[in-house]
């Protein structure tokens, strides 16, 4: 059995050098969704436990499938919580995307309950992730170099901290979560309005300038929204998620079919 989790991370390197990466988001719990998504290229898939029904079991299934099909496997974790973070890590994933961090010691946080002592506090166990024990010692290497840790700025007072967060070691980028960011101030939704888009200036401005990578996830599912981040210089990428994709397509299908009925 090959424990996929041991192999040296792209993701990671790309991080690490500002390099561009490309990934999507994972709802629908199935194998074949993960096979559909890998053949378009995708580089990683984040499977969603906060917003989603996907239990802990299918989880580490669904690690599996990404990881089987040449794609690392990231995890948006339900929060910041030493027990949800070490079952994923656990089960095999590569990273974490933590939702809703707001500050320098929550950031913190996230890493600790990521990494083994002494760097991190992450309780130790052995399961997919450690080869069922045969693999400890190459995982413990490991979970210290090659393990992902990316935070979620959704809310204002993330703004407000933002650079002492980008400062944390052990942090390896940021993704802007839009609608908490902007329901945080009242706004949901409101990407259009005047102080939504400061804010969302400001956290680009502040990112670039540590020169860190500066992530987003595109909900929309046309590639020209991509094209609009990737020139104001964002690296790490999520595009749209997998019932967007598969609802967009058909709604246009459809739609054509019966403009010619």
């Amino acid at each position: 059995m090959k424990n996929f989790s041991h192999i040296k991370s792209k993701l990671k390197a790309k991080l690490a050098s500002n390099e561009l990466t490309l990934g999507s988001w994972l709802t629908i719990p199935h194998q074949s969704i993960v096979e559909i998504m890998s053949s378009a290229g995708f580089e990683w898939l984040t499977i969603d436990i906060e917003h989603s029904a996907i239990d802990f079991q299918t989880t580490q299934n669904l690690i599996g499938h990404i990881q089987a099909n040449d794609m690392e496997a990231l995890v948006r974790v339900s929060k910041n919580d030493e027990v949800v973070i070490k079952r994923v890590m656990d089960a095999g994933a590569n990273g974490v995307i933590v939702p809703m961090v707001k500050d320098a010691n929550e950031a913190r946080d996230a890493v600790a309950f990521t990494k083994y002592p002494p760097f991190g506090k992450r309780g130790v166990g052995l399961s997919r992730a450690q080869h069922y024990g045969i693999g400890f010692e190459s995982y413990k290497k490991w979970v210290q170099e090659e393990s992902v840790v990316i935070v979620q700025i959704e809310h204002i007072s993330a703004v407000e901290n933002l650079a002492e967060i980008l400062d944390v070691e052990g942090i390896d980028g940021i993704i802007v979560g839009p609608y908490d960011l902007s329901a945080s101030m009242g706004k949901p939704g409101m990407f259009d309005d005047d102080d939504v888009k400061e804010v969302l200036k400001r956290i680009d401005k502040i990112t670039l300038e540590k020169k860190k990578p500066l992530g987003f996830h595109v909900i929309d599912s046309d590639h020209l929204k991509m094209i609009e981040k990737i020139d104001k210089r964002y690296s790490l990428l999520a595009f749209s998620l997998d019932f967007f994709f598969l609802g967009d397509k058909a709604r246009e299908e459809m739609s054509l079919l019966r403009s010619k009925l």
